[in-house]
């Protein structure tokens, strides 16, 4: 008869299971290890091992950010054009032309308020340069078509320009504006000092008496300045010089003095213990003149 493990006949017909029992003595026993040191050799390879991991890891986060930042900065290429169905246009209704708009510019008017809000020393200056400028053209004769025409362009219209003798030359070396009076709103009488010298024929020119003429000026809509009418032309007035007392220098000083400079004719002495002298000294021209100086 044959037996298997786990089994048993009796006397009985059935068979009867016999609970196995397993037992992990053996197993527990050829598992428990003793170590009589701790491997430290085998930890720190295994740390050295794990360092290197980590350091590739980063190496590799960082190339992979500079690869994303070198994409990022490249230029984006434009968005290839995309086609367009050709469409009818839809059907509108015809618009009737408008005529372009014409204006005609028309000159500026100012407001006699405006001019007046305008600083007055502006007005008095465009004033004193028109006067001397007319005052220029006025009595300057020279016979050519150009002066005449400034002249014409400066002088109030209706009014003939001046005629001069045949062979006769009027040159304008100087003038200089003398007053000027306020006579009406955005109205000045100007009197302007005119000094000219005059050739006949072949001859030189001589100086003429100095003259003063007295412009009238006018300030227009448009703010521009104008000669309101032909100038009035008078003498100056004469006028008794200023007495001048000159006391004589110290020896040594007046020596000095004429040494470097000429003959002294006496001087003032200042505040502050220098002195003005007058001295007659000569020009470029070789003309002596009376000269004023300052010396110590």
């Amino acid at each position: 008869m044959l037996e298997f493990p786990g089994w048993k006949t009796s006397d009985s017909t059935l068979l009867k299971r016999r609970p196995a029992t397993h037992t992990f003595e053996n197993m527990d026993e050829e598992r428990q290890e003793v170590y009589e040191r701790i491997p430290w050799e085998t930890l720190d390879k295994q740390s050295g091992d794990r360092q290197w991991l980590v350091v590739a890891v980063a190496g590799a986060v960082a190339v992979g950010a500079l690869a994303y930042s070198f994409v990022k900065s490249q230029p984006t290429p434009p968005p290839a054009p995309v086609a367009v169905a050709a469409t009818d246009p839809p059907a509108t209704a015809a618009v009737a032309p408008v005529a372009p708009v014409t204006s005609t510019q028309t000159p500026l008017l100012l407001a006699e308020a405006d001019l007046y809000a305008v600083n007055p020393e502006r007005l008095i200056d465009q004033a004193k340069a028109l006067a001397g400028w007319f005052a220029v053209e006025y009595f300057a004769v020279d016979g050519s078509d150009q002066s005449q025409e400034t002249l014409r362009s400066l002088m109030p219209s209706g009014v003939p320009l001046p005629e001069a003798p045949v062979g006769v030359q009027v040159f304008v070396d100087w003038v200089g504006v003398q007053s000027v009076t306020e006579t009406a709103p955005l109205a000045y009488d100007v009197e302007v000092l005119v000094r000219s010298l005059m050739a006949e024929g072949d001859g030189g020119f001589v100086r003429q008496p100095t003259r003063v003429a007295t412009i009238t000026i006018v300030i227009g809509d448009d703010g521009i300045p104008r000669v309101a009418r032909p100038p009035i032309i008078t003498t100056p007035d004469k006028s008794s010089p200023v007495s001048m007392t000159l006391a004589p220098l110290p020896a040594v000083l007046q020596e000095q003095v004429e040494s470097t400079h000429g003959e002294v004719l006496g001087g003032e002495q200042l505040e502050d213990g220098r002195w003005r002298v007058v001295v007659v000294v000569e020009g470029i021209d070789g003309v002596q003149r009376p000269t004023t100086i300052t010396v110590p």
